[in-house]
């Protein structure tokens, strides 16, 4: 079975389950299949009988005579997005799904090898290919970068980093590019897209090396972009995602002075964090020191942050210390 088919009747199932039942499914799938799976849900107007009796043999013994589906899915797709992810977090995701839809050329992108698609947009404008890029997950988007030479790398992931919105004349001009390339649709709406953050996180999937030599390039053109992008490609609070192991190591090189004002910053979950990586003496001064401390001014406590990440980084370049969920597979980075 084909992965486009898999996700088609996957999103018939759920349609099928309701939305209570289909809302405890989704709690259990990762959160790219939730939006692949969302998307697709969204386009299914009706469901015929046949269609539905079809998937249901593939999970059920029988399936009810007559059955059929004919519902609103987008308010059904809303609901059940809303009770497994919670308010915020579903209306951000349904937002994307609807502009997707107006993006089949793109959606197609998403299907296919990183290799395929690189060969399809190596030879179109570095803008072009930036706003195709913020389209796709950021794994899939590294994946096709690492294909292109040192020079197309440098100047896309620039035009990603200085990216805020896309107008309806370039994406009329995008789609004029998928139309060629992929019979893509045409679509008038404006969104917010790329960025710095976009930026930071295609680059964390990339390679140690080769995010190296692109971060050097991106240093030569701007380096206040490229240090805006390291910025959010690693940040203090994201030293939580480290495992115990790495908290100890990096402990060993953080003076306890900089810690102290650092942590008058930090939330209360990276705090413990730290503090249980401690010996238990070490953690009660810390943490008389931390309470008896006056107020220490913001600046000062960015300042400590920033020097502690230096450290961070380098025990995370030179393999020290590993920081889990960018990359996958065994990279570090």
């Amino acid at each position: 079975m084909s992965a486009e088919n898999s996700v088609l009747k996957a999103a018939i199932l759920m349609l099928a389950l309701g939305e209570e039942g289909a809302s405890m499914v989704m709690k259990h799938v990762s959160p790219r299949d939730v939006q692949k799976l969302s998307t697709v849900m969204t386009t299914l107007r009706k469901v015929d009988q046949s269609a539905v009796a079809e998937t249901l043999r593939d999970f059920f013994n029988y399936a009810g005579e007559g059955a059929s589906l004919n519902i609103d899915t987008d308010s059904f797709t809303r609901n059940v997005l809303t009770q497994a992810l919670g308010q915020e977090t579903a209306a951000g995701l349904f937002e994307r799904i609807l502009e997707n839809q107006d993006s089949e050329g793109i959606e197609n992108l998403k299907w296919m090898d990183a290799s395929a698609v690189a060969d399809l947009i190596r030879y179109e404008h570095p803008q072009i290919i930036a706003t195709i890029l913020v389209h796709l997950e950021p794994e899939q988007s590294s994946q096709i970068l690492s294909l292109f030479n040192e020079d197309l790398r440098k100047d896309t992931m620039l035009r990603i980093a200085t990216l805020e919105e896309i107008k309806p004349q370039a994406l009329k001009e995008l789609n004029v590019v998928l139309a060629r390339l992929l019979s893509g649709a045409q679509t008038s709406a404006k969104k917010q897209i790329g960025g710095i953050r976009a930026a930071a996180e295609i680059m964390n999937y990339i390679g140690q090396a080769p995010q190296q030599v692109l971060m050097d390039r991106i240093k030569e053109y701007d380096i206040e972009i490229a240090e805006k992008i390291t910025d959010e490609m690693f940040t203090f609070d994201d030293i939580i995602g480290i495992d115990d192991r790495g908290i100890q190591t990096i402990l060993r090189d953080v003076q306890s002075d900089a810690l102290i004002v650092a942590l008058k910053g930090a939330n209360a979950e990276l705090r413990e964090k730290i503090l249980k990586n401690m010996s238990t003496r070490a953690a009660d001064m810390m943490r008389e020191d931390l309470e008896n401390r006056g107020p220490v001014k913001l600046s000062e406590v960015e300042a400590q942050q920033k020097e502690i990440l230096i450290v961070v980084r380098g025990l995370i370049e030179d393999g020290s210390v590993m920081l889990p969920g960018k990359g996958g597979g065994e990279d570090y980075v």
